[in-house]
């Protein structure tokens, strides 16, 4: 084991130096340094949220575009991410559930991070960037792609080694898939996130060094993913008198198919006012720690004078629900499921400042990364490029949005094409976001339909969908949507190769 560590640790070294040759690299091109976080939702200070303190982030925004309607291709970590670094929708990966790759489906597709290493950048990953079991997987590759990478590195904090047995969680012992927090006595510096950001400037001082060779170093920071711990002093920020508690939620529920609640937790019903009011501290106080890691790492990246040709990309990989719909955490189609942050930094092609409103995709970061740095990507992306909007934020591109998620029972291979409505068989969601409108429907509408108008409730807290005063709209979203999902495909049809056992019985994120 020690033998083949050591040569592990060679070739790494080796690729660090030496790098690939299948394209000659141009120093002129643009860095990428891609920043995104895990289960984070839009509470953020530069997203208006009244309670969030986010310096950095908010500081981030104003260097370049924020996106107000972004969102991911799936609410589930393992899909999404998939997607994000495929260019492709999870129809397209194959990928519909968590502590899956996409190479066991479709093995030749470059990734992202490969179509650059092709091009002759140094690719790197600090942390969570393809599906981990968080916390368990903390400190290892997790469910990673080694094609993506030439340098991983995996710290582990005292948040993973030394603290989860003081962790309170709904299930004793149970972390990641389950509300859990902790307000540590141990500074920034010892937890996981902490450790990445050190790890970011090492490897930034490296590239300050080389300035022959463009990077893309991309950084997961696990933060504010369950267990929601950071140091005491970010709970301090916030509270616990001060925070809100969702109210209504009977009322809210009402027109909501079955459906669309199926995100719920048996374990949530142990949630008093005492304990909602708790872990939006604890969710808000692993933002604000997040947020001071970001910190770091621009401040090291403006410190080495690398900022001036680097792009910088933040998101996350799906949204969050903070008792909204009496639903919390992900796997919804909901605003606060689907919606993620998405900051972009382009230097001289992209407004300082701006905010683009047009609703747009994940799948839209390939090839938006690929145009801006001259690399090819492959021809089967689905995304649309995002460099019109950052140079012009007004315009439209594609105009809506899709977000697809799987509800059903059991544990039996199915296809990315199977939507039958029998009992107990699954079955998928879609939800179409268009600049008014979110449009959603369950089996092709068989097990309901939502609609709601985003102009007068942002909350989405009435469905329109029952009055005849909606049903043209309705009609046409709903042409729209089916049309919209045929381009989750393939173009050729092929449904990527799903082998017997690879769906995994709990879709929920461990």
């Amino acid at each position: 084991m020690k033998a083949r560590c050591l040569w592990l640790l060679l070739g790494a070294l080796a690729a660090f130096v030496i790098g690939p040759t299948l394209q000659a690299a141009d120093a002129k091109r643009p860095n990428v340094l891609f920043l995104m976080s895990d289960d984070l939702n839009n509470m953020l200070g530069c997203y208006g949220d009244p309670l969030a303190k986010t310096t950095n982030l908010d500081r981030l925004a104003a260097r370049g575009v924020r996106f107000d309607r972004a969102y991911c291709a799936f609410p589930l970590c393992g899909p999404s991410r998939n997607a994000l670094l495929t260019g492709l929708y999870p129809n397209s990966t194959g990928i519909l559930a968590n502590a899956q790759i996409f190479r066991q489906t479709i093995p030749s597709q470059p990734s992202m991070p490969q179509a650059f290493r092709n091009a002759g950048y140094f690719a790197a990953r600090i942390g969570k960037l393809y599906h981990y079991n968080v916390p368990n997987s903390v400190g290892t590759n997790g469910h990673d792609d080694p094609a993506s990478w030439e340098l991983e590195l995996n710290p582990a904090g005292v948040d993973r080694l030394q603290e989860m047995n003081q962790i309170f969680s709904l299930l004793p012992g149970q972390y990641g898939g389950t509300l859990s927090w902790l307000a540590s006595q141990k500074p920034d510096a010892e937890h996981t996130d902490g450790l990445m950001a050190d790890d970011a400037e090492w490897v930034l001082e490296r590239c300050a060094k080389r300035r022959d060779r463009p990077f893309f170093l991309a950084l997961g920071f696990f933060r504010p993913h369950t267990p929601y711990v950071s140091p005491k002093s970010y709970f301090d920020l916030y509270p616990e008198k001060d925070m809100p508690v969702v109210s209504g939620v009977k009322e809210d529920q009402a027109d909501i198919p079955a459906a669309g609640l199926g995100s719920y937790k048996k374990e949530q019903d142990k949630l008093t006012d005492d304990l909602r009011r708790q872990a939006r501290q604890a969710y808000l106080a692993s933002i604000s720690f997040m947020d001071a890691q970001v910190g770091r790492v621009i401040a090291a990246l403006d410190r080495l004078g690398l900022a001036d040709n680097t792009i910088i990309v933040f998101t996350s990989d799906h949204g969050y629900h903070m008792g909204e719909h009496g639903l919390w955490q992900k796997m919804s189609l909901f605003e606060e499921s689907a919606r993620v942050p998405l900051l972009i930094v382009a230097p001289g092609a992209a407004a300082k400042g701006s905010v683009a409103k047009s609703p747009i995709s994940h799948i839209d970061l390939f090839p938006t990364l690929a145009e801006l740095c001259g690399v090819t990507p492959p021809a089967n992306i689905q995304g649309q490029s995002l460099v019109p909007m950052l140079k012009d934020p007004s315009v439209a591109g594609r105009g809506w949005a899709i977000t697809q998620v799987m509800r059903g029972g059991g544990q039996a291979r199915a296809s990315v094409t199977t939507n039958v409505g029998s009992e107990g068989a699954r079955f998928f969601g879609y939800t179409l976001r268009t600049p008014r409108w979110r449009y959603t429907e369950w089996d092709e509408g068989r097990k309901g339909r939502e609609l709601y108008d985003h102009d007068s409730d942002p909350r989405e807290l009435t469905n329109l969908v029952f009055g005849a005063e909606h049903a043209a709209i309705v009609a046409e979203l709903s042409e729209k949507i089916r049309a919209a999902t045929k381009t989750t495909f393939p173009e050729s049809g092929v449904t990527p190769e799903l082998k017997p056992g690879l769906w995994a019985p709990n879709l929920t994120d461990p």
